[in-house]
């Protein structure tokens, strides 16, 4: 058992020290959602009057309901579509040893270079030539390709560490390639997609351009959309937009807090490989 030492109670405090650095954003954003309007307690000093009423004025007047509920389905139909997609693609290239599953990834790594900026306009024009424009389908398709072969290089790299001997013992008990992927491998991979659900949920619940772009003039919004919207209305009162600001952060914070684990033994398998 190793004693408590001296190096050991400097680095509990240093990481107590970035904690804290981190946290007292978070910190300052709920306690001024927490005032009134015409509250004198500094901004860093807890409120004496608390209250709830910005958060229940927030809700209704910024419809973060529907908003959400727009933002819950294009993370959730968004990330299941990367999920499959970027395992179904990483399983061959990486047990396939030919020299074209190897040129393959490089090419698929190719989109992590490429800013998704550069494509803007061209696919803006695809989706308003299909009619998808002002409908969430044309995000669920965008945020689907633009982040695969990022799932690609997480879902390769854990690949790579995972013995193959599992696969073989499936196919010694009569399973198929498609089986023994379903069956015996995917399971396995529920570390590195636990990275891979929650890396994407955040990108597509917090991304504001794209949103604000494709659903332009239709009553379907996002929460960053709605809470740009309610910002413009009531810029005034920073205490009920601080209030909204929370609302839109608590979902996604709550899912990361909730697969932190799966987060970090994802990226530690694929560094292993």
């Amino acid at each position: 058992m190793k004693r408590y030492s001296l190096r050991t109670f400097v680095l509990e405090v240093v990481m107590i020290a970035v904690t804290a650095l981190f946290a007292f954003p978070l910190y300052v954003l709920v306690n001024l959602s927490l005032r009134t309007a015409d509250d004198p307690t500094p901004d860093v000093l807890p409120t004496l009057s608390p209250t709830f009423e910005n958060y229940v004025e927030a809700w209704n007047q910024a419809g973060l309901g529907s908003a959400m509920v727009n933002s819950l389905i294009v993370t959730v139909a968004s990330v299941a579509l990367v999920v499959v997609v970027s395992a179904l693609a990483a399983y061959p290239l990486v047990r396939l040893t030919s020299r074209l599953s190897s040129v393959v990834f490089w090419f698929v790594l190719v989109g992590l270079l490429l800013p998704f900026q550069v494509a803007l306009i061209p696919l803006y024009q695809t989706m308003r030539d299909l009619g998808l424009l002002g409908s969430v389908v044309s995000l669920i398709l965008f945020y689907a390709g633009l982040q695969v072969p990022f799932s690609v290089f997480l879902y390769a790299g854990f690949l790579r560490a995972l013995p193959r001997e599992y696969e073989e013992a499936a196919s010694v008990d009569g399973a198929n390639t498609w089986t023994s992927f379903w069956r015996v491998v995917f399971p396995m991979l529920r570390p590195v997609t636990g990275t891979v659900v929650i890396l994407n949920a955040i990108f597509v619940w917090n991304d504001f351009l794209t949103p604000l772009l494709y659903l332009s003039g239709s009553e379907q919004q996002t929460i960053p959309v709605a809470l740009y919207t309610f910002l413009g209305q009531y810029v005034s009162n920073w205490p009920l937009v601080f209030a909204g600001l929370v609302i839109g952060l608590a979902p996604i914070l709550v899912a990361y807090f909730l697969m932190q684990r799966s987060i970090i033994h994802g990226f530690a398998g694929g560094l292993k490989g």
